[in-house]
This record gives C-alpha cells, sequence and structure tokens, in this order.
C-alpha cells in the first residue's frame, strides 16, 4: 500500500536572513499509511511542532523548509501553489492544535465558524453545514445546544472537542494532532483520547501524533517516533519500542514515567539539557548526554542509522558492525543509567552488571 504521507530528507529552520537560519528539523525521514497512527515524541524543542507544520503546509515566516519533500498521496506539497494547498486545508489535511481556544474565534459562536469553514470550501448552504456541525458534534459527544454557545462558555475539554470536530468535519485523509490533550485533566484526556479512536477507526483517516507522554503514545500509535534535536533517532513498532527501546534516549524517556504496577524503583530524570541549535556538538548530539558514551567515536562521527527486519531504526553508534570491537566506558556522571543498559551493552559485545532490582521498563 502507497503511503498517505511521505517525509523525505526534510529540513527546516527559523530566520529572515538566509545566511543566519537555524536549521530546527534535521533530515527527518517519515511516512504515514492510511489509518495509521504515528507518533511524534520527545523533549520540548526538538522540532516535533515545527515538523508537522510543515508537513502540512502551515509552516508561516520565518519558518521556511530548506530542502526534502512532503509527499501527500504522491504530491509534494511544497511545490504547490498557496491557493491549491489552501484548499487541501481542512478538506484533505487537517490539524489539532494545542490551545483550543487561541483556535476558535472568541466572539463568534461554534455554529457559525462551522459555516465559515465550509463556506470557504464550497459548502454555501447554512443548513448543510449545520447538519454536519451537528453530526460532528454527537461524534465527539457533544451536545447539540453548545453548538449556539461562544468558546468560553464551554470547558477545556468541551472546547477540545469542539476542535476536534471542526478539523474532522470535511473527512479528512491526513490528521496532525499537536499535543491535543496538554493542559487537560487526565480523566478529559482519556475521553479525547477514545473519541479520537474511535473516530480514526470509523473515518479511517491517518495521524500523526505528537505529544510528551510516552505512556499515551504506546497505547495509541502505531508506530512511534523518536525526536531528540531535530532528528529522529529511534522508530519503532510501538510495542516493540515499550518493551526493548534500543537508542539510550529512548531508554532514559521510557525510564522517566512510572510504571502502574510491578516493583517499586527509584525514578530518575535525564541530566543535562539539549543542545543548542545553533551549535549542535559534532558527532551525536545526544552524546553530552548519553550515559553509553563512547569517547572518540560519539564525540566526532555522527551516529549511522541502522535498520531491522523488525521494522525498527535506530541512529546509535552502539548498533553498527563497527562498534562491538570498541570497549565501553562507564556511564557519564549523572546521566541516566537504566535497566536497558545491560542490553545495549550486549549488543556492543561487552560484559556488563545489572543490580538485581532492576526491571524491564515499565
Amino acid at each position: 500500500m502507497a503511503p498517505l504521507l511521505e517525509v523525505r530528507d526534510l529540513y527546516v529552520g527559523y530566520g529572515w536572513d538566509e545566511r543566519n537560519v537555524v536549521t530546527i528539523v534535521r533530515g527527518v525521514n517519515l511516512t504515514v499509511a492510511p489509518g495509521e497512527v504515528v507518533g511524534l515524541a520527545g523533549e520540548s524543542g526538538c522540532g516535533k511542532s515545527t515538523l508537522a507544520f510543515a508537513a502540512a503546509g502551515l509552516l508561516e515566516p520565518p519558518g521556511r523548509v530548506i530542502s526534502g519533500q512532503v509527499l501527500f498521496e504522491g504530491t509534494d506539497l511544497l511545490k504547490l501553489p498557496a491557493e491549491q494547498l489552501r484548499a487541501l486545508h481542512l478538506a484533505r489535511i487537517s490539524m489539532v492544535f494545542q490551545a483550543s481556544m487561541n483556535v476558535l474565534n472568541p466572539v463568534a459562536r461554534i455554529r457559525e465558524q462551522f459555516k465559515d469553514a465550509m463556506k470557504a470550501h464550497g459548502i454555501g448552504s447554512g443548513e448543510e453545514a449545520s447538519v454536519r456541525a451537528k453530526e460532528m458534534f454527537a461524534r465527539v459527544k457533544l451536545p447539540e445546544r453548545f453548538l449556539d454557545a461562544y468558546p468560553h462558555q464551554l470547558s477545556g475539554g468541551m472546547r477540545q472537542r469542539a476542535v476536534i470536530a471542526l478539523a474532522l468535519s470535511l473527512g479528512p485523509k491526513l490528521v496532525f494532532l499537536d499535543e491535543p490533550t496538554t493542559a487537560l485533566d487526565v480523566v478529559v484526556q482519556r475521553s479525547i483520547i477514545q473519541v479520537l479512536n474511535d473516530l480514526r477507526h470509523d473515518l479511517g483517516f491517518g495521524v500523526v501524533f505528537i505529544t510528551h507522554d510516552l505512556s499515551l503514545l504506546v497505547e495509541i500509535a502505531d508506530r512511534i517516533a523518536i525526536m531528540y534535536a531535530g532528528a529522529i533517532v529511534e522508530e519503532a513498532p510501538a510495542q516493540l519500542l515499550y518493551q526493548s527501546p534500543e537508542h539510550p534516549y529512548t531508554v532514559a524517556l521510557m525510564s522517566a514515567f512510572p510504571p502502574v504496577g510491578g516493583k517499586r524503583k527509584r525514578l530518575e530524570g535525564l541530566a543535562g539539557q539539549p543542545p543548542d541549535l545553533r551549535r549542535l556538538p559534532p558527532g551525536c548530539a545526544f552524546a553530552p548526554r548519553c550515559a553509553r558514551f563512547i569517547k572518540g567515536l560519539c564525540d566526532t562521527v555522527a551516529p549511522p542509522e541502522v535498520r531491522t527486519a523488525e521494522g525498527r531504526r535506530v541512529s546509535c553508534h552502539l548498533y553498527a558492525e563497527t562498534v562491538p570491537s570498541r570497549p565501553l566506558p562507564e556511564a557519564v556522571p549523572g546521566a541516566l543509567v537504566s535497566q536497558n543498559n545491560g542490553a545495549l551493552a550486549a549488543r556492543a559485545g561487552q560484559p556488563t552488571e545489572v543490580s538485581s532490582d532492576e526491571g524491564a521498563a515499565n
């Protein structure tokens, strides 16, 4: 099956002057199949939202695509005139933003905002627009009476459901979800995720789901891509990544949220800060924070991308064929040493000791 969305070697930056553009997204390759949910996770500032805005054709100055391709159903969105790209938005490609109050017009009733969106895409009949709005409100489990409410009269969760209804009103084939449950309590988050999952199965659209919450992605996503410093450092089927994360950064992220059950253990944060994207360190961008840093290699040579038959790709020297002959030094002081370090060292051909009280990640 041909991919619905295919991002090829995409570089995106910010800057008004071409000589001073800061590259935020670096060489990203990503595909989304029809009906598939692909999750994007990583720390703040790693380029997740910038990637989504560029792929959706919504990036505005000073953001700019430096190079690469974004193919939607085989058409390169980066080459489309503005009018054709605008016609695709909402009708074929849609986005649910993080802050619902910033999306909805605060001085217009919800019904009128549906009508405006429909009119922009050729549905001039107010009656037809109202029928579609009622249908979408029913799908997101909102009472019809709230169509005549102003945004401030709805709770945060209700506004987000209204935004989802509006984003899906024209039946798009691809939907970007940019942290749609941020700032909502866990009960409301759960209900919204269930609504999105039901709609995805009913309507068959593909999803790019951006969030900081890896546990949430494991539950809803088919595949997960982990971003660090503008690049994808690991991508794998969701359950595989949950059960056996390989990149040290993924291991650290997986070890930072508490398991629901199992043996009690101390949780560790990830030491240090993401690098300044204006001055990336040589070699691997994660090397200064890595618990399995290999001196003379990680700090000088960019890591290769290694692919496996199980649908995983990981950019790390630990998995390159030439690494096993290199000794692994002790963990960098202060960096996270997780239960998966034993597996990492074993893949690198080195003996290691794992304390008996460390269990599998979550």
